[in-house]
């Protein structure tokens, strides 16, 4: 006993003593770097040539210089060459996060359940995969980012219309619609895994219990009508965005990668659809435990490292804010997985790989909106923080109210990305990111002002309402026309078989 409470001891150190150590202060001599220069013989000249063949040659050499370049031509030269850095790292950053959805969240999520509904839970990630990046070919984009500010967006991108590549006759040439620091082909590539993998979320609190078409259908409606709006409010300069300035609500707020527009909407929709479906047979009595908890570790470290493209790809560029995004972002991950384990070790006396792979996911969520606001002792702090918080709601919280959300999708999703929006209006600082022209703008530079943090409140009081209102809505029409619940035949038996008629593993 003496041991593991040294060694909690230890853990509770790195994690708090760290950040609140202050800077490590280093000096750095500089030492000047003398170059030894050495003569240079010089062999006698030539006997030189008649005026008369001279010039000539001279004149030749005269027509073969090239031209001087221009101010304008190396400036069109740099600004390529920045399209191209860009647009490289946000097409990496798109595969990353699609990386997250499958074989990240698949993993994951199927290594929860038990052994006969792991194929149903990585249908859902896959199959998601495929049909949301439809929606979001079709209309999904339009009406997130169509327009700029309002309630809502438009039409100008379905179709993929003033997206992709198209020729003009006047210019005689084809054209690449842009967006921002890269083409407008890739900002819509890289939105769409965020469509992709938010519902995904949502699938975690109803696995082993809904229907397959089910999901289908509130998938497409929870996209549309819930992640679309929502998106715009927040991404597109709507009444949620710190960037609409007069016309956002409460000053508006700040979300960098997602906290409120993915996983508040989707941890609070997932809390309604737990509720609503109702626990699974035998809950809570009986132990429901994850089958292979291999699948979630791996998919647990799929997801840490996906989720650089998820945060620093936020940035939408290549620079030294993106640096700063992938920093907070792992540093925040380390500190959750740390916290997660210490609470457990203290309390249950024995520290778990489920532990370690929550606690991780659980800063990765905390930080996810204040990635590109915050700096990185702030972000070990928050990573802590959500793995006790997240610990607490998963063991306790959940527990005490008796609901039962599979795999913790509002527990971790949910409760960190509630607790990482309202830490960025306390940590937030001008030197990340000046988003307020040089005045202090978090509630620790500011040394007390509210403002942000009451912006960012209030955003997450939006975002479940909107959020955990229309979910339920549309359960409910769902439930009435097809049924949410699958028979409690097939629940015994498991999805895999009664849904796809597939078995996850075969044993001679």
């Amino acid at each position: 006993m003496l041991s593991r409470v040294l060694v909690v001891v230890c853990l509770l150190t790195c994690i708090l003593g760290v950040p609140l150590a202050g800077l490590p202060v280093a000096s750095v001599m500089a030492q000047d770097e003398v170059a030894e220069t050495s003569a240079t013989e010089t062999s006698p000249a030539e006997p030189s040539a008649s005026a008369e063949e001279a010039a000539p040659a001279e004149e030749t050499e005269a027509a073969e210089e090239p031209a001087a370049p221009t101010l304008e031509s190396l400036q069109a030269g740099v600004d390529e060459a920045l399209l191209a850095g860009h647009n490289g790292w946000m097409l990496v950053c798109c595969a990353l996060v699609l990386f997250m959805t499958a074989p990240g969240l698949a993993m994951f999520y199927g290594g929860l359940v038990r052994r006969k509904n792991v194929l149903s839970v990585m249908m859902q990630c896959i199959f998601l995969m495929g049909m949301m990046t439809v929606l979001w070919a079709l209309y999904g984009y339009s009406f997130a980012f169509g327009g700029s500010g309002g309630w809502f967006g438009n039409f100008d991108y379905v179709f993929m219309e003033g997206v992709q590549r198209y020729w003009d006759d006047d210019l005689g040439k084809a054209i690449t619609p842009m967006e921002g620091a890269m083409t407008r082909m890739t900002h819509m590539l890289f939105q769409g895994m965020f469509f992709i993998i938010t519902p995904a979320l949502i699938c975690g609190a109803f696995a082993e219990r809904m229907k397959f078409s089910a999901m289908v259908v509130f998938s497409i409606l929870w996209g549309t009508f819930i992640y679309c709006p929502l998106t715009h409010w927040v991404w597109d300069e709507g009444p949620l965005s710190y960037f609409a300035g007069d016309k956002a609500l409460a000053g508006g707020a700040l979300d960098f990668a997602g906290g409120t527009v993915v996983h508040i909407s989707s941890g609070i929709s997932a809390l309604v659809a737990a509720l609503l479906i109702g626990p699974r047979m035998g809950y809570p009595r009986e132990p429901l435990q994850p089958h292979n908890l291999t699948y979630t570790a791996l998919g647990a470290a799929m997801l840490w490292v996906g989720w650089f493209g998820f945060n620093a790809g936020s940035e939408l560029a290549s620079d030294d804010l993106t640096a700063s995004a992938f920093a907070v972002t792992h540093f925040s991950a380390a500190a959750g997985a740390v916290a997660w384990v210490t609470l457990e070790w203290l309390v249950l006396g024995k520290p778990t790989v489920l532990g370690a792979s929550s606690g991780a996911v659980a800063g990765l969520v905390c930080i996810t909106p204040a990635a590109g606001f915050v700096q990185p002792m702030p972000a070990l702090i928050m990573g802590a923080m959500a793995g006790g918080v997240c610990y607490w709601a998963c063991s306790t919280l959940k527990h005490k109210l008796r609901y039962d959300d599979a795999l913790d999708a509002f527990g971790v999703h949910g409760v960190g990305g509630t607790l990482g929006a309202i830490l960025t209006g306390v940590f937030a600082t001008r030197a990340a990111w000046d988003v307020s022209d040089g005045v202090p703008i978090g509630l620790i530079e500011s040394g007390g002002d509210f403002t942000l943090v009451i912006g960012q409140i209030v955003a997450v009081l939006v975002t479940y309402v909107f959020a955990g209102v229309g979910s339920l809505i549309l359960l409910k029409l769902i439930d009435v026309f097809i049924g949410l619940r699958v028979p409690a035949e097939s629940e015994q038996r498991g999805l895999d078989i009664s849904d796809h008629g597939e078995e996850g593993y075969q044993f001679a």
